[in-house]
């Protein structure tokens, strides 16, 4: 019901209402019978006045639930789409911040690594003889070859129970065992000449 509708009623019946005093005289028998049905016709249009006041106000009441659940869903939508978009930026910050860190461990590993490598040609290069000898290998790498030697001892002359057993390393295809390796293929030599030698 709308409110022009519930308007027009209540004027009408307050017209109703008021209005036959003013026009009918109580003398005339027919006029009071007049006035009696303006009197009742006002009090009808009022209470159907009132009844779709009432329709027209539970109406507006479920309008405004129904806009404040739309705005619900709105705010409620708004907000997983910036927690999803915050969980992504942080979750891309980390893993900025977390490839740096393995990216220079791993060119420190390469450093060392490249750094014992050339430790060593100079050494042979510096050796009149050419001959390898474990004095010019660093400490480390001299405690690598005894261990290897000691694993040789043991019986254990395979290259992934000598990397398990020297390095802590299990074979597979991860950066640790690769760098175990390549030290092992190198320090290889060392342990041979250092058998040959006893």
């Amino acid at each position: 019901m709308s409110l022009l509708k519930v308007s027009t009623l209540t004027i009408s019946g307050l017209t109703l209402w008021l209005a036959p005093p003013f026009i009918f005289s109580r003398k005339i028998p027919l006029h009071n019978f007049m006035q009696g049905i303006a009197l009742v016709s006002g009090f009808a249009c009022c209470f159907e006045a009132r009844k779709g006041a009432l329709k027209l106000a539970k109406a507006e009441e479920f309008e405004a639930l129904k806009d404040a659940a739309v705005n619900a869903d709105l705010v409620d939508e708004i907000s997983t789409s910036v927690y999803v978009s915050e969980q992504q930026r942080r979750k891309e910050a980390e893993e900025i911040l977390a490839s740096p860190s393995r990216t220079q461990h791993e060119q420190e590993t390469e450093l060392d690594l490249i750094r014992e490598s050339l430790e060593l040609l100079l050494n042979r290069t510096s050796n009149d003889s050419n001959e390898l000898t474990v004095e010019n290998l660093s400490t480390r790498q001299q405690e690598q070859i005894e261990l290897i030697l000691q694993c040789h001892a043991k019986g254990i002359t395979g290259k992934n129970k000598i990397l398990k057993e020297v390095w802590g390393v299990s074979a597979g295809s991860s950066q640790a065992y690769r760098d175990a390796k390549a030290e092992y293929e190198f320090l290889i030599p060392f342990v041979k000449g250092e058998e040959e030698g006893k």
